[in-house]
């Protein structure tokens, strides 16, 4: 793994002083080779303890060992770029970067979702799906994934109860039991409701997902099975378009997961996207 895509993986679990680090090497790698961790130290205005400590949680031997590994990662862009960057246009060059900041996002948050946790939340839907019922909730913005995300379960024959209003879906979950999953969609995990929302459907014996950014939050506590995103940017206009992009991408590979996991769902999905096609049809 690239040290820079681990860094920014874990930027959100870092402490404070780690956040300041990790910030500058992100920002200054092209740079970091002219740096030793006393001159880092000096520049952040911590200690060179700090530093060390950070790049041995990292997994790295030692500070060294870091800044060759970000060298080689920097090599190795540089190398791949190259022939792209000869013949891309000025004009081209923010939308270049806001496709490689959103790979590095997508990459990011594939690595922290490993295939263990993306294969439980799979089967916790797959089994609601065959005898029990998949409640999803998002509000504002997450709705629109929460909401894109209810019609894929529902084209694969997952009886969904979806809503965007929190006590309707209060009333909704009085009828969930064991076996029922909750899926929901929070980026900040700390909207009140949605947390009694979680507490709950618990209480019905029934199983929590949480979809939220990879932060320690009071929603993805409650979880039993969590979801996360790693996407950040100190541009604020950036920082939402990596979210949606790696969101996007983590569920659109639970939902390739679900479509493979039986031919029952794969025929389902493909029955129902022939009746819609011929409602269209005029």
């Amino acid at each position: 793994m690239s040290p820079l895509v681990k860094i920014r993986s874990e930027r959100d679990q870092m402490s404070a002083v780690e956040r300041r680090i990790a910030d500058f090497v992100l920002e200054n790698a092209q740079l970091l080779r002219d740096y030793s961790s006393q001159q880092l130290a000096n520049a952040l205005g911590i200690s060179q303890s700090s530093v060390v400590k950070f790049t041995q949680k990292l997994g790295f031997k030692g500070y060294p060992d870091l800044k060759y590994s970000v060298g080689e990662a920097i090599a190795r862009a540089d190398n791949s770029d190259a022939p792209q960057l000869a013949t891309a246009s000025d004009g081209d060059a923010g939308g270049s970067t806001l496709w490689r900041r959103k790979s590095e996002a997508e990459e990011a948050t594939r690595l922290i979702n490993p295939p263990e946790t993306l294969q439980a939340v799979a089967e916790a839907i797959a089994q609601a799906g065959r005898s029990g019922k998949v409640f999803i909730i998002g509000l504002g913005e997450d709705d629109i994934y929460a909401r894109n995300f209810a019609l894929r379960l529902s084209l694969l024959g997952i009886l969904t109860v979806h809503n965007f209003d929190t006590a309707r879906m209060t009333a909704n979950i009085s009828v969930a039991g064991a076996g029922d999953v909750l899926l929901v969609f929070s980026e900040h995990g700390n909207h009140p409701a949605l947390g009694k929302i979680a507490r709950y459907f618990r209480e019905r014996r029934g199983q929590v997902i949480t979809v939220t950014r990879h932060t320690a939050n009071p929603l993805r506590t409650l979880a039993d099975l969590a979801l996360v995103v790693s996407a950040h940017d100190e541009l604020p206009y950036i920082q939402p378009l990596l979210y949606q992009s790696a969101l996007q991408h983590l569920l659109d590979g639970l939902f390739v997961q679900l479509c493979e996991g039986g031919d029952d769902r794969h025929a389902q999905l493909l029955a129902n996207l022939d009746r819609i096609q011929l409602m269209l049809e005029p």
